[in-house]
């Protein structure tokens, strides 16, 4: 068995952490690796362990910070690799485990005491040969000046769906309907659930309002304001600025993202973090 280990790097308690996983799994006689960006901001692991995210090919990446930390991974990972996701962040709703059940968990996914939680993801298609990463949370089309607001029309299936002037709209799947999406007023949706939400971003209208759709719909946007870029988003990790003419396709990705978990149980894991979040 094989393991891969990334850290948040802008906290010290999760690179420390980091390095007592690592050293653990080495004495229990385990191969682990380490990704160079982690092992840049703490040069104790063994350099023989590094290799770049990208290039890392094992059984399960232990991702110790928040969702950012997975997101890192997910956008990088070449494989679905199964995720462990130890929460040493601000929300933590992509993670499994506190740090102070670290340990019981990684014992319980050495014993097979375990199952796999799959998650689906989008795909973008921009008009040219830009390549997008496909999207665990959700794809953003932004107004490119904060204060200007973005003309655009969205289409489902070929059919128009809104026209709508706003700072923007967010395409989002049922694990990201808890992020950006929820924060625009866009509804809570169970990660079981096979569907899209679309989310228009302080439209002008009150009629323009979220959607959700089947999980199979392939959604364009078409942008209408002229002589003014605007800005593509992926998971708040990637972004690309695209012009006015540019052609932006969405549709549910073949790739999944693989979750590590221990219980079956959404409710009420999902819905207490959010009241205890915010």
């Amino acid at each position: 068995m094989k393991f891969g280990i990334v850290a948040r790097r802008d906290k010290e308690a999760a690179l420390k952490l980091a390095y007592r996983v690592y050293d653990f799994l080495k004495v229990s006689g385990y191969e682990v690796f380490v990704d160079r960006e982690t092992q840049r901001h703490l040069p104790e692991f063994g350099e023989e362990d590094v290799v770049p995210l990208e290039e890392m090919d094992v059984d399960f990446i232990i991702a110790i910070g928040g969702d950012g930390t997975i997101l890192r991974v997910e956008h990088r990972t070449k494989r679905d690799i199964p995720i462990l996701g130890i929460n040493m962040g601000t929300l933590g709703f992509l993670t499994e485990v506190e740090p102070n059940e670290a340990f019981f968990a990684i014992n319980k996914l050495i014993e097979g005491d375990y199952h796999i939680d799959e998650r689906m993801k989008l795909r973008t298609r921009l008009k040219g040969d830009v390549s997008i990463p496909d999207a665990l949370n959700e794809v953003a089309i932004l107004t490119g000046i904060p204060g200007k607001i973005i003309h655009l029309k969205y289409y489902v299936d070929n059919g128009l769906a809104d026209e709508l002037r706003s700072d923007g709209l967010i395409v989002s799947t049922p694990t990201g309907s808890t992020g950006y999406s929820l924060s625009a007023g866009g509804p809570f949706v169970d990660p079981r659930l096979d569907v899209v939400v679309i989310t228009p971003i302080t439209p002008i209208a009150l009629s323009s309002r979220p959607m959700i759709v089947p999980a199979s719909s392939r959604i364009d946007v078409r942008i209408l304001t002229v002589h003014r870029e605007a800005i593509l988003s992926v998971d708040g990790q990637y972004y690309t600025y695209i012009s006015p003419d540019t052609e932006i396709s969405i549709k549910k990705s073949p790739r999944r993202t693989r979750f590590v978990r221990f219980s079956s149980s959404i409710y009420p894991k999902y819905t207490l973090k959010i009241k205890k979040k915010f």
